[in-house]
């Protein structure tokens, strides 16, 4: 009788008889060969391709430890024949490639990065380096434990007079332990140095290995020799090392993880309206034009607009505002959004990649995929690395004088295992990511953490006003209740913006509106008619104005406009508190544009410019040394939004807009404004902090094991330690960002 595992196995046994392919089985000797060459597969991953013929893909690289791993990969592939541009992200562990295919293959590529000792894969695919990492570290871990303890007995064996016996039982037991550790577990910090010297770069791991290869060489002739060894302290090193490696690993990944995963907030399926009824599909089966019914508690799988119903809606992921907004028909929805009362009708108007959170998500992955411009922390490993291997040589010849090979061996050791250079370049690139995620949680996108950075030697933000801090669209800024129920009985049945201004401004006054007859429009004059038996005529007055007439003569005024945007005034005050002048840039008369700046609290107003001209004022304030920010959504921003430091688009605007912008605002707001400088500017605080830190503990460190007050095994708990700073200062941007900005 066959035992199976599971029901699962059984299943799949049976299946195979029923097929009669069990015949197979029983005759095969052993497993079907799989190749392991690189070149499998890689040939099929579908990739763009330029005009000019230039490939493009993204890979993952698994086995990144630190930003010298990043710098050597990058450099080794840009050096790569054919290859025309590399750029490895330390935050996200991607690889955006462009190569020429008519000078080498995607799977040659592939091929230089497993030389380093990596692992490239496609996107998608499950990574395998935790895995690894934890087993080497599962083993050093046991390993140590052991050692330690057998290590306390000969160390209390020293007053008790330990039978020999013992002492050589636990010597040797120690060295057997140790050697797995030694050859296997700290193997990765093998393969970094090497691939680091094969590559003319002294990477952060050749003090380790150095240090390692050392501590077992002076345990394995101590051993024989029947003296003192260090495997405890050999042993709990690599234990130590691998556990902080790891820590960081997750660390890191953390600091970006908010910057990747807004799709995940999409549901997977959706209610589509049918003929017959309502159907259950999954959200990637549907289609613009389907309907969707939404009910109470339910997120919505696709852009569109209310078609029916009424509701009201928390689009927090979108606009970084926890106020529910009211729903109904006409109204424009997002996926992601989640309906928090009443029940909808939405017409899909965008799916999957096409809709705004998929965007961002993407927008996100290329900001987080891009490399930062090179710093000095990014040149800072290597030097760093040459002078820890001087000093440790210098510590290792002082001490053979002072006091004996026995004692030079544990400091040198301790000097090349307790300086840590990595954290220099681990600066920049976590806190940047950790800044692009707090702003694009509060609806503000950068698309490289330069661009956000930049923010920081920002003094002067010019806004364009109409669609930027108005609406953009023509509202009802003044009218009395029965003139506006008049004037909407007529334009009910009119397509004119000036008619749907009105007909808005009624329903959401909620004023009934009667049926007009006899209704007459004349294009470019106005519209006429009657209204419970009384003739009416609307026509249009001075700027901005609708005159509403009787039969008798007898006037009423409405007053048109573009609206303020509930929230430019309390985005201006914010920009203001952080010590930004404000100018506010319109092609509108000189009156209009005073009455906006009054009301969002902008005294400079600039009226009457043309697109050119604002691209001139933004060249004239820099010729002046200031630093501008432009934020505009129209096409007649686009040469603005090129001459500033930093462009910032409406995501609602003109595509063109969105293009040659270096951030996008998603939200129908200037809220996230304020978030960008105040996310910048803890940025670059954490960066400083951060190099400042790491710069004293390897000074101190360093110093403290040369003279002899840090013994490998103090060493090895504080090396990571650096690492785990930066990391801990990264972290507290979001923070920071939470507690400006409420």
């Amino acid at each position: 009788m066959d035992v199976y595992c599971c029901t699962g196995c059984e299943l799949a046994a049976a299946l195979i008889r029923g097929a009669g392919l069990q015949k197979y089985y029983e005759e095969r000797s052993k497993f079907a060969p799989r190749s392991r060459s690189l070149d499998d597969g890689w040939d099929a991953v579908p990739v763009v391709s330029d005009q000019s013929g230039v490939a493009a893909t993204k890979l993952m690289i698994d086995g990144l430890r630190c930003a010298s791993c990043v710098w050597v990969t990058e450099h080794l592939l840009q050096s790569t024949p054919g290859v025309v541009a590399a750029t490895v992200s330390y935050a996200t562990g991607r690889c955006s490639l462009r190569w020429d295919p008519q000078r080498t293959r995607l799977a040659e590529i592939a091929g230089r990065i497993a030389t380093l000792g990596y692992r490239p894969r496609l996107l998608g695919e499950e990574a395998q380096l935790d895995r690894d990492l934890l087993l080497r570290l599962g083993v050093a871990a046991f390993a140590a434990a052991n050692i330690m303890m057998m290590s306390a007995a000969l160390y209390a064996g020293w007053w008790s007079s330990m039978d020999p016996r013992f002492v050589v039982l636990f010597q040797w037991g120690s060295l057997v332990l140790a050697t797995p550790v030694a050859l296997w577990c700290a193997a990765p910090f093998y393969a970094g140095a090497m691939t680091g010297l094969r590559n003319g770069v002294l990477h952060m791991d050749a003090p380790i290995a150095i240090g390692v290869v050392v501590l077992y060489a002076q345990g394995f002739a101590a051993t024989i020799a029947n003296g003192h060894a260090y495997l405890d302290s050999l042993a709990m090193l690599v234990a130590l090392l691998l556990a902080g490696r790891m820590l960081e690993s997750r660390g890191r990944r953390r600091a970006a993880e908010a910057a990747l995963s807004l799709a995940a907030s999409v549901p997977t399926s959706a209610r589509r309206a049918t003929a017959d009824g309502v159907e259950t599909v999954r959200a990637d089966a549907l289609h613009p034009g389907d309907i969707i019914d939404v009910g109470a508690g339910e997120e919505l799988a696709a852009d569109g607009m209310v078609s029916a119903g009424s509701g009201r809606v928390r689009m927090a992921l979108i606009t970084g505002e926890s106020e529910p907004v009211e729903l109904g028909p006409g109204a424009e929805v997002v996926a992601g959004s989640v309906l928090l009362d009443g029940a909808v009708a939405v017409t899909v108007s965008a799916v999957g990649r096409d809709t705004v959170l998929q965007q961002m998500a993407e927008q996100l992955r290329s900001a987080a995929d891009r490399g930062a411009r090179p710093t000095s922390a990014d040149r800072i490993a290597p030097w760093f690395t040459a002078g820890t291997l001087l000093v440790a040589a210098a510590t290792f010849t002082t001490w053979v004088v002072i006091a004996g090979l026995g004692a030079a061996i544990p400091k040198a050791v301790a000097v090349l295992v307790v300086a840590c250079p990595c954290a220099l370049a681990l600066s920049r690139p976590l806190a940047a990511a950790a800044g692009l995620g707090a702003a694009a949680r509060r609806g503000l996108l950068f698309r490289s953490a330069d661009g956000l950075l930049d923010l920081v030697d920002v003094d002067t933000v010019a806004l364009d006003k109409t669609g930027t801090v108005t609406k953009g669209a023509l509202t009802v800024l003044q009218a009395e209740d029965e003139t506006l129920r008049v004037a909407a009985g007529l334009e009910r049945y009119s397509n004119h913006p000036i008619a749907r201004a009105i007909v808005d401004e009624a329903g959401r006054r909620g004023i009934p509106l009667p049926r007009g007859t006899d209704v007459v429009e004349t294009p470019g004059v106005g519209i006429s008619g009657r209204v419970a038996g009384k003739l009416w005529r609307l026509h249009a007055g001075e700027a901005s104005q609708v005159l509403v007439l009787d039969e008798h003569g007898r006037t009423a005024v409405i007053l048109l406009g573009d609206a303020v945007r509930p929230d430019s005034a309390r985005a201006i005050a914010q920009l203001k508190q952080l010590g930004l002048e404000i100018a506010l840039l319109t092609g509108d008369h000189e009156g209009v544009a005073r009455r906006i700046g009054w009301e969002i609290g902008v005294k400079a107003v600039v009226p009457r410019i043309d697109p050119s001209a604002k691209a001139e004022w933004v060249r004239a304030k820099q010729s002046e040394g200031h630093r501008v920010l432009f934020g505009g959504d129209g096409i007649n921003d686009g040469p603005a939004l090129a001459q500033a430091d930093v462009g910032v688009a409406m995501g609602s605007g003109a595509a063109s807009s969105v293009l040659v912008a270096d951030g996008v605002i998603s939200a129908a707001s200037l809220n996230p404004l304020p978030t960008g400088f105040v996310a910048a500017r803890a940025c670059t605080r954490a960066i400083r902090l951060n190099q400042m830190r790491s710069i004293a503990y390897n000074v101190l460190a360093v110093s403290a094991a040369a003279i002899g007050f840090v013994n490998p095994l103090v060493a090895a708990v504080l090396m990571p330690l650096s690492s785990a700073m930066v990391i801990w200062g990264s972290a507290r941007v979001e923070a920071v960002v939470r507690r400006q900005i409420q």
